[in-house]
């Protein structure tokens, strides 16, 4: 159980009534009122009890708040337990402050000195609007008598708590022919599965596309219909996932709800590409992908890092290196589009390249600064994808097209 640091005792209401004994007590001396010299001595006692009574009450009582995890989902409600528990003087009146929920909370009779328990608590609830570290104070506990005399107020000693958020995912909805993962070229070829394969990794319905060769013929001959090989993929032909969160300029709220946004469409597409058969995760300022498998051995690792990227004017863009030439897809996710993502799009690579950016980032249906015939293949989180080819099919912008 925490303890409470000394409490800080406010007391004036209490000094007033003892000052006022005082004068009474005088003015009983001087005129001779023995009657209002009982009264005298029990307003000072009063005065000086009071604040006593409730500096110890607090001093003895204890504050505790128990979370369900050290990791939660942005946007998801969380519940939290605080437990107050009270000393040898009980607490006469009691009122507790949470700053994870901004709200006070009234005890009256729970910990009282007579009739009360040893303990009570109080469940609150929350959520979390941004992914991040976040620190939670600790909650304070305020004691007052009866007659609200004095208070004396103490937090814990074990200071504020530590909660992670983690970017909210959602599933991602393929557009085009089939809804399936498969992508294709703006030229209308196409192109490289999501996922390209090379080991057996079981069977499954026959889709339109799939070449002759990956038809299980023995299972056409039993008479159970076209079936295809499901192969899974070799680690350089597994797509990548690229996360560029540069701004123009400095973070400001809008540029923090483009950045959020792209973080949130790199965790979806992750666990997208995860559960076909595993995919890279390449952050910024990394220069070596994060290999995410069906598994998801090293996801929570890569999650926590997710959480935790900054953006702006100043954030490093991701280190592709030779990532250019996988064999597998690039799904690049830019939080805004810059001018230096013409090299990058426009780099050669074995397989189709998906450029992804937030809605409010699109100038009639297409990214900005970004000529592409392509229509959206992809929309996720707020976010939509465009195949914008193999090294070919990427246009450097004209002046005009940058203006919004």
């Amino acid at each position: 159980m925490q303890t409470m640091a000394t409490p800080r005792l406010l007391a004036t209401r209490a000094a007033v009534v003892a000052a006022c004994g005082l004068v009474l007590c005088l003015v009983s001396l001087v005129f001779d009122a023995a009657p209002l010299f009982v009264p005298a001595l029990g307003m000072i006692a009063l005065g000086v009890g009071t604040p006593a009574w409730v500096w110890f009450a607090a001093r003895g009582a204890a504050t505790e708040r128990h979370l369900p995890a050290e990791r939660v989902i942005e946007d998801e409600p969380v519940e939290a337990e605080i437990e107050v528990r009270r000393g040898l003087l009980g607490l006469p009146g009691a009122e507790v402050t949470d700053p994870f929920t901004t709200t006070r909370f009234e005890l009256t009779g729970e910990l009282s000195p007579l009739r009360g328990d040893r303990t009570t608590s109080v469940r609150v609830s929350s959520r979390f609007a941004r992914r991040g570290l976040h620190r939670l104070p600790a909650p304070a506990l305020t004691v007052r008598d009866p007659l609200d005399l004095a208070r004396a107020e103490a937090v814990s000693r074990a200071g504020s708590q530590q909660v992670l958020v983690l970017p909210k995912t959602e599933p991602v909805r393929w557009l085009g022919s089939g809804h399936s993962r498969r992508l294709r070229l703006p030229d209308g070829h196409a192109g490289s599965e999501a996922l390209a394969a090379v080991d057996l990794d079981g069977l499954r319905p026959y889709r339109k596309g799939t070449p002759a060769s990956r038809i299980h013929w023995p299972a056409v001959a039993r008479g159970a219909g076209l079936i295809e090989r499901r192969l899974q993929a070799d680690g350089d032909a597994r797509p990548l996932v690229v996360l560029d969160v540069r701004t123009p300029s400095v973070a400001g709220h809008a540029e923090i709800e483009l950045i959020d946004a792209a973080v949130r469409a790199a965790a979806s597409l992750v666990l997208e590409f995860s559960g076909a058969g595993g995919c890279g995760l390449l952050l910024p300022g990394e220069q070596r992908p994060t290999m995410i498998d069906r598994e998801l051995i090293s996801w929570p690792a890569a999650y926590a890092r997710l959480a935790l990227v900054e953006g702006g004017s100043h954030s490093r863009p991701p280190v592709l290196g030779s990532m250019a030439a996988r064999a597998g897809a690039m799904v690049y996710v830019a939080a805004s589009p810059v001018d230096r993502l013409g090299s990058i799009l426009g780099a050669p690579s074995g397989g189709p390249t998906v450029l992804v950016v937030p809605e409010a980032e699109l100038v009639g249906g297409h990214p900005r600064g970004v000529r592409t015939t392509a229509r959206p293949t992809l929309t996720v989180s707020g976010c939509q994808g465009f195949v914008v080819g193999a090294g070919r099919q990427y246009e450097r912008p004209r002046p005009e097209d940058m203006v919004a």
